[in-house]
């Protein structure tokens, strides 16, 4: 009888991962927090607005898949009202306003006025309002004490993210309490996120 022949052992075929199971290490605590502490939203698509590094971060499955220069407060980081401050902590999109506006359009009051902005894209020029421009997503605080009820509730602030008229500006703190983009920017991320996304606003640096 023929002595049995050693065989080659066969190549093993790679397992691929499932969608989304590679997440970023860098955005892993802030979606674990987010998981345990608010389990009725969804963390598949969240924002991370880094007050430090004046970026904000569109999350995807754990992976950043959008990033933009913003600006937040003049005045720092802070949750109470008539503070000029840009609050901390977790909030959702509580309404998407301008859709369909034109590019540089003005809003008072959460109203298209009918108006486009001059756009000031000169390194530190200022504006001769505060405008908020483009489009509008209002913030809502979900964290009792930081960011929400009281005299520290988000909303009630009229915390927005937005566009603005003063772009040469962006990359620095230079707002009154929002979060500022380009109005290019706004009008993308407008298209990209639902109300009820979650939104965390940190100091900590998320750019490593």
């Amino acid at each position: 009888m023929a002595e049995p022949q050693d065989q080659a052992p066969q190549a093993q075929t790679p397992q691929q991962a499932p969608v989304g199971a590679v997440v970023e290490n860098r955005f892993t605590p802030i979606l674990n927090e987010l998981a345990k502490n608010f389990p009725t939203y969804s963390t598949n698509k969240v924002l991370v607005v880094d007050a430090t590094a004046q970026k904000m971060i569109l999350v995807e499955q754990g992976k950043a898949v959008g990033e933009w220069v913003i600006s937040t407060a003049t005045k720092g980081l802070g949750s109470e009202k008539g503070s000029d401050k840009t609050p901390l902590g977790v909030h959702r999109i509580a309404e998407k306003i301008g859709a369909g506006a034109p590019l540089g359009a003005i809003f008072k009051s959460r109203q298209n006025t009918g108006q486009i902005v001059d756009i000031l894209t000169a390194p530190g020029a200022d504006s001769p309002d505060d405008y908020v421009t483009s489009r509008i997503m209002w913030l809502d605080g979900l964290e009792p004490g930081l960011n929400k009820g009281g005299n520290v509730d988000s909303k009630e602030r009229f915390i927005y993210i937005h566009g603005t008229g003063e772009e040469g500006r962006l990359g620095t703190p230079a707002s009154h309490g929002c979060i500022r983009m380009r109005n290019k920017d706004v009008i993308d991320l407008f298209e990209r996120v639902d109300e009820n996304t979650l939104v965390v606003i940190t100091q900590q640096r998320q750019d490593k």
